[in-house]
């Protein structure tokens, strides 16, 4: 029987190409109307799929391939006598290979269109092709990327067949992609119908691999990233990386970290980060400053960390930057004399983030074994400012425990933050008590001769002991901020009270795991 291919795809990529190729070979091919017009252009014979189902495209195109004629072609099982029987009696050809592209939704929600002009671009027919052709894989090869043609057509002129192992590999592509396609659309109208149903009974995450990363968080692990479709207008994973090393996964996740935090900051700021966690953090009046002010809280922790800054990368900064061994740099832009002097440094990784300061809207994914955990990202500070001693806070103390407050949420619980003129002076990460938290702070802070007298303090979660607050004073500290809420937590203020330290209770804690 004669070899039939059918070809119906809205990206044209290589098109001519295969399609040329697979006529040469012998194959009959039928498409749709509009892939048959482009195919009939380059002078290649076409059956259109009307002619093979003796129906018409119907409502606007809505309903072109659902037919037996062509479903028959798909599903039949070549070596069962009672399929090919059926075949004969129904006058139905088998299909051998099918290259289908699904209908553009995404390219069409990247445009901004409306819900009508996204309902339409929802695929029907081109799925239905898709599954039932990948089901069939045995017999019929799905192609939905055009960067397969090639080597289905090496295997057709090399083996006069496409072998079951490509077979297998283009069917597991093919559920794939129609998986994605569909869980793309899901998303979107979860949005567009104004239903916005944060946690579905039924959820499925659209990513696609962007690349295979070096390794993991160590070398024996492998690892790759991976994009979301629908969530790229502020996206890490998506941003432009400029010069550098390629980042690598712990990369990924820092610059997560830093990220995160400075856009705690409408103010000219400067963050580093290592290892998942904030070394220093300062406002300044200009974003060199701010770099070098941040830097100067933990020098020793900084070597080989990851920056981000909230404004432009300019001459003067590029050259501050360079002169110490950093792995990132993250910036809403750079100069081009910035990016110049950057050059200097080649395994520097030089990373700009469009968009930079838009809102993540998504949600925050980690992984258990056998299944996932789902929650809301940690976007609020606090529900209120609610002064629980006897002494208030001034103007200045109260712009720093916001500050320090601000910082600590971004730091590995149990965490303390000591600051004071909005710059951090120790920053205590981690620790399974929350006095050793605050030496490691001060410990930190004496190291790098920080004076701490009149400093603030700011913990992401409640004191359950006044030993901390007994601990502070002894160093000058003046104020405090920390959520409350723990049973002891008039001994924590009557400590305060003694000491005549003002404290704040944020009733919002910003545990962080």
């Amino acid at each position: 029987m004669k070899k039939r291919a059918l070809i119906s795809v809205s990206d044209k990529t290589d098109l001519d190409f295969f399609a040329k190729e697979l006529y040469a070979l012998g194959y009959e091919i039928i498409s749709s109307s509009g892939t048959a017009k482009y195919i009939k252009s380059m002078g290649i014979p076409v059956l259109e799929v009307s002619e093979i189902t003796g129906f018409p495209e119907i409502l606007d195109g809505r309903v072109k391939t659902l037919h037996p004629k062509i479903h028959g072609g798909i599903l039949a099982i070549r070596d069962n006598e009672k399929h090919i029987k059926q075949l004969e009696e129904n006058d139905i050809t088998p299909i051998d290979i099918v290259a289908i592209n699904l209908y553009p939704f995404e390219a069409t929600l990247k445009k901004g269109a409306d819900l009508d002009e996204l309902i339409e671009n929802i695929d029907i027919g081109g799925p239905a092709l898709v599954r039932a052709s990948a089901k069939n894989y045995k017999f019929v090869a799905i192609i939905v990327d055009p960067k397969d043609y090639k080597i289905v057509i090496e295997e057709l002129k090399n083996n006069s067949e496409i072998s079951i192992q490509t077979k297998k590999k283009l069917a597991l592509k093919a559920f794939r992609h129609t998986a994605i396609y569909d869980s793309i659309i899901s998303n979107v109208l979860n949005e567009k119908f104004e239903i916005n149903e944060k946690f579905p009974e039924e959820l499925t995450i659209p990513v696609r691999k962007k690349q295979t990363l070096r390794y993991g968080e160590n070398p024996h692990q492998e690892a790759a990233l991976y994009i979301s479709p629908i969530e790229d207008r502020f996206s890490i994973a998506g941003a432009e990386i400029l010069q550098g090393k390629e980042m690598s996964y712990n990369n990924y996740l820092d610059v997560e970290s830093a990220v995160s935090l400075i856009k705690e900051f409408e103010e000219i700021a400067a963050v580093i980060v290592k290892h998942n966690n904030p070394c220093g953090v300062a406002i300044a009046d200009n974003i060199v400053d701010a770099y070098k002010i941040a830097f100067s809280r933990d020098p020793k922790s900084a070597f080989g960390g990851i920056v981000a800054l909230n404004r432009k990368v300019d001459l003067e900064l590029s050259k501050a930057l360079t002169e110490t061994f950093l792995e990132v740099v993250i910036a809403p832009d750079y100069t081009e004399e910035a990016l110049e002097i950057l050059k200097s440094k080649k395994n520097l990784r030089v990373v700009k983030i469009n968009n930079f300061f838009e809102e993540d809207k998504g949600l925050d994914y980690r992984r258990i074994s056998g299944g996932l955990l789902l929650q809301d990202k940690d976007k609020q500070l606090y529900k209120e400012l609610q002064i629980v001693t006897e002494r208030k806070p001034t103007e200045k103390e109260l712009e720093d425990l916001i500050f320090a407050f601000k910082v600590v949420k971004h730091v590995k619980s149990n965490s303390v933050v000591i600051a004071k003129d909005k710059k951090t002076l120790g920053i205590g990460a981690g620790q399974t008590s929350r006095v050793d938290s605050l030496e490691t702070a001060i410990k930190k802070a004496q190291e790098f001769g920080f004076d701490l007298e009149g400093s603030v303090l700011a913990s992401e979660a409640f004191f359950p002991f006044r030993d901390s607050i007994d601990y502070a004073a002894k160093y000058g500290i003046k104020a405090v901020i920390q959520p409350g809420g723990s049973i002891r937590d008039k001994e924590v203020i009557q400590a305060c009270n003694e000491h005549n330290i003002a404290m704040i209770f944020t009733n919002m804690r910003h545990f962080k795991h």
